[in-house]
């Protein structure tokens, strides 16, 4: 994927959230709690997986904006993650909820990407995951912000083609 503009980013983002409500609205409870397979999530736990993931990721851009170099990132087995996605805490969430705090994420977005200069996304910190090693803040914002959000609409979608 190439390097976007931050504007790009933005309104990649902002449409993939756009497209995200636009599908998930209006589904019955039973397609939104549904696993395909006991490994893949529901749609429930995708969309409250990206009400935790895109603000912490918006506050690791923040960090290493503040500290620039620190260590960044997580591993899959991160606590916050894992919760995100619980049982507990999906079952507590309803639809509207979940569709508001998404809808309330786009200004997060914004405000943290638009703080960002050309060049500083050039400047580099190691992550704590060994998978991604020293990387340039443009990665985190291209991989874990901009691709991430899509890939988790694809993930919806595919869900979608396997409900009867």
């Amino acid at each position: 994927m190439a390097t976007l503009s931050i504007n790009e980013s933005i309104q990649s983002v902002h449409q993939s959230i756009d497209q995200t409500i636009e599908t998930v609205r209006g589904l019955s409870e039973e397609v939104l709690r549904w696993n395909p397979t006991e490994e893949e999530w529901s749609i429930m736990q995708i969309l409250t997986h990206l009400t935790e993931a895109i603000p912490y990721w918006l506050d690791e851009i923040e960090s290493l904006l503040e500290t620039p170099g620190k260590e960044w990132g997580r591993g899959l087995q991160d606590e916050r993650r894992l919760s995100a996605v619980s049982p507990n805490k999906v079952n507590q969430t309803t639809l509207s909820e979940v569709l508001k705090e998404l809808e309330e994420l786009k200004p997060q977005v914004e405000e943290t990407l638009s703080k960002l200069e050309e060049g500083k996304l050039i400047i580099e910190a190691p992550s704590r995951n060994p998978r991604f090693g020293t990387k340039p803040l443009s990665f985190i914002i291209d991989h874990l912000v901009v691709e991430h959000v899509s890939k988790h609409l694809g993930q919806i979608n595919r869900n979608l083609s396997k409900v009867n």
